[in-house]
């Protein structure tokens, strides 16, 4: 997710175009990342679960959901009614697809995987979850540099707040 162009050349439209473009996605990718999270979470519990006991992964599932897709107190934002369109995100997609090819569904139908099926689908998932991960370092450093321009016109004196506060935020 690289992006080489340098804040300084845009003009305030185009920085807070992109910074807010950057913002959006951002959403798309943290979203994608707790849905990963989650099931690597779920996949963990059937390991301890086969390991354990045969006792029921409902349970499990509620305090995995509860945990990931109502997003922690210390996440940018909770997720808001308008958020359905992230499941249709194509990061979103791919996961849906990486688990569909290795039986994660199978999971939801309450059909048990072997050990070495859990395995690679937390070996899948764990590598689906650092790229998305290291997306989103990426994203955070250029929404950092873009907000710092912002800061850098505002205390050069370059821009002022009515200019800012008069077009679409």
């Amino acid at each position: 997710m690289t992006n080489d162009i340098d804040p300084q050349s845009l003009s305030l439209e185009e920085l807070r175009a992109e910074r807010n473009r950057m913002q959006l996605e951002d959403d798309a990718v943290s979203y994608v990342r707790r849905i990963a999270q989650a099931r690597l979470d779920l996949v963990a519990a059937e390991l301890n679960r086969a390991d354990a006991s045969q006792a029921d992964l409902s349970g499990e599932l509620q305090r995995v959901l509860s945990q990931h897709l109502t997003a922690p107190a210390s996440a940018t934002r909770a997720p808001r009614v308008d958020d359905d369109h992230l499941a249709n995100d194509a990061r979103a997609i791919q996961l849906d697809q990486l688990c569909a090819e290795h039986g994660f569904s199978r999971l939801s139908s309450g059909e048990a995987l072997t050990s070495e099926e859990l395995a690679s689908l937390t070996e899948v998932l764990s590598h689906f979850e650092r790229e998305i991960s290291a997306d989103r370092r990426e994203r955070f450093e250029r929404i950092d540099a873009l907000g710092a321009e912002l800061v850098r016109r505002f205390r050069s004196g370059e821009v002022q707040v009515d200019q800012f506060l008069g077009t679409d935020s």
